[in-house]
């Protein structure tokens, strides 16, 4: 078959950092680069550490944005829409809901396909006020209605749009990488995680984002109820959440185990995950988040709370892999006793989750699933136009994808 041109917005940005998204989309755009199609990656300038003109095999135009809460994606997304616009790709690839607003624009103007990835459901982030929310509720509105295609990262996702919408979407779940394991010396003096004084076993995790709906003043409260020399690690910063930030800082003061390291990867992120005591997500709401992937594949013992998302990926409770109801302090608190309990036993369950989740969630998989996705579109594969030079860019199962969703 034919290479595709890809469109990839939405996204901060390639080599991803911080986020699941833009994890998301490095993953994705470099396997199919690799399989021959040509994919650039839209990039807002506030978020690349360096304007590289290409990684790993993916284009990349690096575009300014409007940097503020309200204005930071959907301004890049027109900004890229507009320039993606005038280079005539075969798919116009959108993620996140309000990136998505834009995909009206080539799907009604031009001869491109679009595909929106819901990553999730936006409007309930408690950092929007009631005007955001509204927007973002319309932009999932238009999710189900302007797409040729549209993909939920989750089963729960899935049923959202079969219930609200009465849209298939198709289901394509993120994948995870071979995580390895580093001792707590990978840590460095130059990011400041030396000083934490951790011991393998001896402290538990968050990873992401400090925001509101990942509930991480639930953990510190419950945490501040355990005994002895433990730590809590706060691995991740502010997403236009300072003041929540603040908070958080303030209510850790009281307790000196809590130690909050920014935003950290690669290695010194790998040694954290595969030496924590157990990993901890109290979110009550996400999509299918990476951090938990990424700790069940280190082997780590996992508490998550009961939120869909979580149940998808844990099936159920149990040494290894503990659960406890959204928002209870003394679930919470309970399930973090018993996984400290006996850390042998609880290893042991790790374990087998993460054979279950390298088994399960896969990006070739994933890839597999969103090329059958743009084949189904554009049948036959074909090239519409030349393709531009790279500086002129700057300035469910595979079965059922395989099958496919007409056009809207």
């Amino acid at each position: 078959m034919s290479p595709l041109r890809i469109a990839m917005i939405g996204q901060r940005g390639v080599p991803a950092t911080f986020g699941g998204i833009e994890h998301h989309v490095e993953e994705l755009g470099a396997r199919l680069v690799a399989r021959g199609h040509e994919v650039t990656v839209f990039c807002r300038t506030n978020y690349v550490r360096e304007p590289l003109q290409e990684y790993r095999g993916m284009r990349l135009c690096h575009l300014p944005t409007v940097g503020t809460k309200h204005l930071d994606a959907i301004a890049h997304s027109a900004r890229s829409t507009y320039a993606a616009m005038r280079d005539h790709y075969d798919i116009f690839h959108y993620h996140a809901l309000g990136p998505g607003l834009l995909s009206v624009v080539p799907r009604f103007a031009s001869r491109s396909k679009v595909v929106l990835t819901a990553h999730g459901l936006d409007y309930d982030r408690a950092k929007w006020g009631k005007g955001a929310r509204s927007v973002l509720k319309f932009a999932a509105w238009m999710s189900a209605r302007v797409p040729d295609v549209t993909i939920a990262v989750s089963r729960a996702l899935a049923d959202y749009y079969a219930r609200r919408h009465d849209r298939e979407a198709v289901y394509i779940p993120n994948g995870v990488p071979q995580m390895r394991s580093h001792p707590l010396s990978v840590l460095a003096d130059g990011d400041g995680t030396r000083e934490m004084g951790l011991e393998r076993g001896r402290y538990l995790l968050f990873v992401g984002r400090l925001v509101p709906e990942k509930m991480p003043d639930l953990l510190i409260r419950a945490f501040r109820r355990l005994p002895g020399d433990l730590r809590l690690v706060f691995a991740g910063g502010t997403s236009f959440t300072n003041d929540y930030v603040d908070s958080l800082l303030r209510l850790a003061a009281a307790d000196p185990r809590v130690v909050f390291t920014g935003y950290v990867y690669g290695a010194v992120l790998e040694a954290l995950y595969s030496n924590a005591a157990a990993f901890v997500l109290p979110s009550d709401l996400e999509g299918l988040p990476l951090t938990l992937l990424e700790a069940a594949a280190s082997g780590t013992p996992v508490v998550v709370s009961d939120i869909p998302p979580h149940l998808e990926v844990l099936v159920t409770n149990g040494p290894g892999r503990r659960l406890f109801p959204t928002g209870d302090l003394d679930g919470l608190t309970d399930a973090l006793r018993v996984v400290l309990a006996d850390q042998e036993a609880e290893r042991e369950g790790a374990a087998v989750l993460r054979q279950h989740v390298l088994r399960c969630y896969r990006w070739d998989d994933a890839v597999d699933a969103t090329e059958a996705v743009y084949h189904k579109l554009v049948r036959p594969p074909r090239r519409l136009y030349p393709v531009p030079s790279p500086s002129a860019h700057n300035g469910s199962s595979v079965e059922a994808v395989a099958a496919g969703q007409d056009g809207t």
